[in-house]
């Protein structure tokens, strides 16, 4: 075990709310000050710790897919730039719900209970009454609380929060928060299809062929991933690789060396990306030091793509907020989309922004080539010109033409026109996965 994953794997051992310090870590595990730094950002990007100001690192829980859309009082800190004046060793609690304190106090009350958040400027009664319930408190406006109601907090482990912002905008910022996290909750990760190490089947540098005959036939399978005794991957071997060798010979002899790997946060969109464009089957699954984790096949890579278009859309994404009040209209075999230009799709001189323009001729040549073939693609290429500017509120048609099609690969023509006036022309050519 390196001293990265000693520090990951300790780190990992602290009891959820324990604080943790760069110093105190370089001193039981008897490693450098750097060594220590660089370990404890890597668990924050993990999840396993969050650092606040004027409070310093502390252990939080690792959040699991089903809840990812809670924040932890820690979050909420950092979300709305607070300061912690109270109850600190609660800061690695979830909330499940924030209250606005904006009515009279029985009727506030209602409100807030355990777990819960209530966001409410200098009402002193109002601080006391929440803790009580079992609620944290969010003070806007910069004020603080009494040293009654810290004290409180201390004993009930309930973070008390101050923030200069008012109550409308630290309620903003908390819902964008939430919302934000609504939609990475359905953005599937390698992670959720994972086939784990323990069920890897996988060939060491020092193997020969002669295992991976005998490997292959216990499984079936022709593809491994090649590791060394440190369970770093080093290359991946197949039957094309082995084909006309002797058995005697080691692997990492005929092996495909340095493959492309993805980690356990890349999303399956990407993979997909990478394992069409490459002709790829299989890709192992890594760490940060280049570690085997596991395999993602193909196959549970489309099953997965596939799985999550029927899923609800929980949140609005870029692409949807863009193009999702276009309507699609087919006349005598000319189909086309047309709508108009929102405030979200122009640029800061109020013309339409050529992000959102590439968006909108992106989806327009999606649904041409859907139309006329099942299956999901993959853009290849995108190759547009801009002629002429559209201001806000102004309507605009997207004609997308299918130039060529075929089982593997697609290429459209897409013209935008502005009350008859061709703006914007693009090609874009696409390679397609059949379902």
């Amino acid at each position: 075990m390196t001293k990265h994953e000693l520090i990951i794997s300790h780190i990992q051992s602290l009891e959820v709310g324990s604080k943790i310090s760069v110093r105190q870590v370089a001193k039981e595990l008897q490693v450098s000050e750097g060594t220590a730094y660089r370990a404890i950002k890597d668990a924050e990007v993990k999840g396993l710790v969050s650092t606040i100001g004027r409070v310093g690192t502390i252990r939080i829980e690792k959040k699991h897919k089903e809840n990812i859309e809670k924040l932890t009082f820690a979050e909420v800190v950092n979300i709305v730039d607070g300061t912690v004046v109270g109850g600190q060793k609660g800061l690695h609690k979830s909330l499940h719900k924030f209250v606005i304190g904006a009515m009279e106090l029985e009727e506030m009350m209602k409100y807030v209970d355990k777990g819960s958040l209530l966001i409410v400027g200098n009402r002193k009664k109002a601080h006391q009454l929440s803790l009580q319930h079992g609620a944290a408190v969010l003070i806007t406006g910069g004020f603080e609380p009494t040293s009654e109601v810290k004290k409180l907090a201390d004993t009930l482990e309930l973070p008390v929060i101050s923030s200069s912002y008012d109550s409308f905008t630290v309620a903003a910022l908390i819902n964008r928060a939430i919302y934000d996290r609504l939609i990475k909750k359905e953005i599937v990760m390698v992670e959720d299809i994972l086939i784990s190490i323990t069920n890897t089947h996988y060939l060491y540098t020092t193997s020969k062929l002669a295992d991976w005959y005998q490997l292959s036939e216990e499984t079936k399978h022709s593809r491994y991933p090649v590791v060394d005794h440190k369970l770093r991957i080093k290359g991946m071997v197949t039957s094309k690789d082995i084909l006309g060798h002797p058995t005697i010979i080691l692997v990492d002899k005929v092996m495909t060396k340095d493959p492309l790997c993805v980690t356990m946060k890349t999303s399956v969109a990407s993979a997909a990306h990478m394992m069409v464009w490459e002709g790829i089957e299989l890709l192992p699954v890594v760490n940060d030091q280049k570690v085997l984790l596991g395999i993602i096949s193909r196959q549970d890579v489309l099953k997965a793509l596939q799985y999550t278009q029927k899923q609800p859309q929980m949140g609005q994404t870029y692409e949807s907020l863009i193009t999702g009040h276009f309507e699609e209209f087919d006349e005598e075999d000319d189909f086309y989309i047309r709508g108009d230009v929102t405030p979200q799709m122009i640029n800061d001189v109020g013309t339409l922004s050529s992000g959102a323009l590439t968006t909108i001729m992106t989806e327009a040549g999606h649904r041409a080539i859907r139309r006329g073939k099942r299956g999901d693609l993959v853009v290849e290429n995108l190759s547009l010109y801009f002629f002429k500017p559209v201001q806000i509120e102004q309507v605009i048609e997207v004609h997308p033409r299918l130039l060529e099609v075929s089982r593997k690969f697609g290429k459209v023509d897409i013209e935008v026109f502005h009350e008859g006036t061709v703006i914007a022309k693009g090609i874009m050519t696409a390679q397609l996965i059949d379902r």
